[in-house]
């Protein structure tokens, strides 16, 4: 299974928030869930859930968009 990448930076949010949380699935899922309601003051919904659920990315390919650019 590849691991997957829940990116705070990619949504405009108003405390300026840079986490990112790398893992399997379901821990991405469940820690991103956690910090959306504790730091986002999101509700712990289905509909919430599954609009960070559809967020995640595989973590080869945000790692290739988050390489150094050549000098």
């Amino acid at each position: 299974m590849s691991r997957k990448v829940a990116d705070c930076t990619k949504m405009p949010n108003d405390v300026g928030c840079s986490l990112v949380i790398i893992g399997e699935e379901d821990e991405v899922l469940r820690a991103a869930m956690d910090h959306a309601a504790r730091v986002h003051s999101e509700p712990e919904t289905d509909e919430v859930r599954a609009w960070i659920a559809g967020d995640l990315e595989d973590e080869g390919a945000w790692l290739a968009s988050h390489a150094p650019s050549p000098a």
